[in-house]
């Protein structure tokens, strides 16, 4: 495996869009780590979780300088492009272990406040600094992680399919920044996967309702704001450890006289 074409391909996939493809650069039991919201993934929560990001998010992503490589390891800088201008540019590194045809594991670091980029020292190393954490105090957070409450529990937001990270920051008052930092330190969980719990949730009331009018999987999916029912699925089951026909199948009358 040539490291350059390795990476190209992978940079390829995420300035596609497709969630599938940049999954299937980790190894069979490779894991893909996020540094900065400290989440870890297989290769089915990946996809998961990108095809969420990348239905709310338009970027485009560039290597930035060389990529150092040795027999087993692969790292390169990059560059994230907000293509709706939705926030500045991220800069970040990624340190590949690699084996065979694949990634064992991927760990991606990056710094969303513009100021700093990551620094590779060399191709077993990768550096770069904290999470940039912006000034915001503990009075702020719990402002913000107030309002956040609000707007979920309250005005049920998360039922937008359309919700994205600057529209929720939009709505909560503050920078994409803050509540990110927000959503991090406040419920210590990344994005995504606190608006997914909500979501999640809610489709475990609409899936408990059995009877008549009871509505279909696929319309459950998107009743509650997933864009796809692949990402509904495999976001239910991280959550749930069953699919949802098996958890409905658990309010059905006939399981019950079982």
């Amino acid at each position: 495996m040539r490291a350059a074409d390795f990476v190209q391909s992978y940079f390829d996939a995420w300035n596609h869009s497709d969630a599938k493809g940049v999954a299937e650069h980790l190894a069979k039991n490779g894991t893909y780590f996020d540094v900065p919201s400290h989440q870890q993934h297989s290769r089915e929560d990946l996809v998961a979780n990108l095809a969420d990001f990348f239905a709310y998010e338009q970027h485009s992503y560039q290597l930035i300088g060389e990529i150092l490589a040795s027999d087993n390891s692969i790292a390169f800088q990059y560059r994230m492009y907000s293509l709706d201008k939705s926030h500045e540019d991220w800069f970040g590194a990624e340190f590949m272990m690699v084996n065979g045809d694949g990634a064992v594991k991927i760990t991606d670091y990056y710094d969303t406040s513009s100021t700093t980029r990551p620094v590779i020292v060399n191709a077993s190393e990768a550096v770069t600094p904290k999470y940039a954490k912006s000034g915001l105090d503990p009075s702020q957070l719990q402002n913000y992680s107030s309002k956040l409450k609000s707007l979920m529990d309250g005005e049920k937001v998360y039922l937008q399919s359309g919700l994205t990270m600057p529209k929720l920051a939009k709505l909560v008052k503050c920078s994409v920044n803050h509540l990110s930092q927000a959503v991090n330190s406040g419920f210590g969980m990344s994005f995504f996967d606190f608006l997914n719990s909500y979501r999640i949730e809610e489709a475990k009331t609409m899936l408990s309702q059995c009877g008549p009018q009871s509505q279909a999987i696929l319309d459950v999916s998107f009743a509650v704001g997933f864009n796809s029912n692949s990402a509904f699925y495999a976001a239910f089951k991280k959550a749930t450890g069953q699919t949802p026909a098996q958890y409905r199948r658990a309010f059905s009358p006939s399981s019950e006289q079982a």
